[in-house]
């Protein structure tokens, strides 16, 4: 049964959440480094028993009471028998995700230990999980094994449309837009192909233009713990870009799920690389959400900032803001609680916005771990900011930048355009 009083959050995904646990009285399989092994996914439930508790868990749960519209009771009848006939843990996800998408919502789907996304929300709504992770992971903090990217699969093919800055891709060479097609000569899955080989060489093979040579890239994957790596990435992608005679900071910000992201962007720009830049751009683009609306006024002169100083000379800055140009970068994978910070960097005239509409993907979400250990985000509550409904329709750029993923090789033009907004 779904616990009651929990927080909600703004995923995909606001910080210090709760998770609220559905116990059916299956056994979990066993995990090592993040990963069921064979035996466990072969015990997985076969009967539609995790079909029927995601179906009462969008009955009891979902921000919209009534389901009569979309038929929730048929939904379910009607998958039934193609559930049954799924074979594969991940197949009968797909059934159930499939039954998810007639909602239309966004903030709704199952993740499997198959996928990245799966580990990254379990450790932003760790916090609920804390009894739960000593059994799902061996010392109790979220892992899997990785190399640092995100994936998309476009017609059949899986493109890098994201590297971590200082994990195992980025030092690799890998470039956004690299195509991969193969990781130690097997089919390519993001967490699979790692599974025991933390520390040892993979060789993937990519595509770096179409039709072009085929390219072996060696990695060494390693033990992944999201919120520590994205907290890592977004540091190390803070830099100073020398153009027309300015100096333009930049950095990106990849999970915004957690109080501590916004804390080392106001040192970044406070103290650290970026201190002495003449503008910055701020790069929500993919990711993760969170973003509390107050995260804008850093971005806001209209505020004193007051300075301590000690005996010893050592000076702390209290509610610091950043009174130079400010750009914002955004795309379609910018979504949730970064709608928000969208929204009103737009509307209240901080700079421009560059790149690609928004996700639209703003409800409030609640995280809820089902009887086999798959992890599924329910929808919650609508959200209105300043009275305007972002879901389903985004945040427009002041200035759109299509961005065409395939064999980009590593070339950005929504950020060149976006230098070129600071210095024009």
């Amino acid at each position: 049964m779904p616990a009651t009083g929990l927080r909600k959050c703004l995923p995909l995904l606001p910080a210090l959440s709760l998770i609220a646990l559905i116990v059916a009285g299956a056994a979990s399989p066993s995990f090592a480094h993040g990963m069921p092994d064979a035996a466990a996914e072969a015990q997985m439930p076969a009967d539609s028993a995790v079909l029927d508790e995601a179906w009462r868990v969008i009955r009891d749960n979902f921000y919209r009471r009534d389901l009569s519209a979309v038929g929730w009771d048929q939904v379910r009848d009607r998958l039934r028998a193609d559930y049954g006939r799924a074979t594969s843990r991940d197949d009968r996800a797909a059934v159930i995700n499939r039954m998810l998408e007639t909602l239309n919502a966004s903030h709704t789907r199952l993740y499997t230990p198959g996928e990245p996304a799966y580990y990254q929300l379990m450790d932003i709504f760790a916090h609920g999980l804390r009894h739960d992770l000593p059994r799902l992971f061996p010392n109790g903090s979220v892992v899997y094994p990785g190399i640092g990217i995100f994936t998309r699969q476009l017609d059949g093919r899986v493109f890098i449309s994201g590297t971590l800055d200082g994990l195992p891709a980025a030092r690799a060479g890998l470039l956004v837009g690299d195509e991969i097609l193969s990781a130690d000569g097997r089919p390519f899955t993001p967490v699979g192909s790692f599974r025991g080989k933390v520390g040892e060489p993979v060789e993937l093979k990519i595509r770096r233009a179409p039709n072009g040579p085929i390219m072996a890239v060696t990695v060494r994957p390693e033990l992944i713990q999201p919120n520590q790596a994205f907290l890592k990435a977004q540091r190390e992608s803070a830099r100073v870009i020398e153009a027309d005679g300015k100096r333009i900071g930049y950095i990106r910000i990849w999970s915004y799920a957690g109080r501590q992201y916004q804390d080392a962007l106001e040192a970044e720009l406070a103290s650290g690389k970026l201190k002495d830049a003449d503008a910055v751009i701020w790069d929500l683009r993919d990711g993760w959400g969170g973003a509390q609306p107050d995260y804008l006024d850093i971005f806001n002169p209209r505020a004193p900032v007051m300075t301590l100083k000690d005996r010893n000379g050592e000076q702390d800055l209290v509610n610091f803001r950043w009174r130079k140009p400010v750009t914002l970068l955004v795309n379609a994978g910018t979504r949730s609680g970064k709608e928000v910070l969208t929204f009103g960097f737009k509307k209240y005239g901080f700079g421009e916005v560059v790149g690609e509409r928004t996700a639209g993907a703003l409800l409030a979400a609640r995280a809820f771990l089902l009887s086999d250990d798959s992890l599924m985000i329910v929808a919650v509550d609508d959200v209105l900011v300043d009275g305007e409904r972002l879901e389903g329709r985004g945040v427009d750029p002041t200035i759109r930048v299509p961005f065409d993923l395939p064999y980009a090789a590593g070339r950005d033009p929504q950020l060149d355009r976006a230098v070129r907004s600071l210095t024009g």
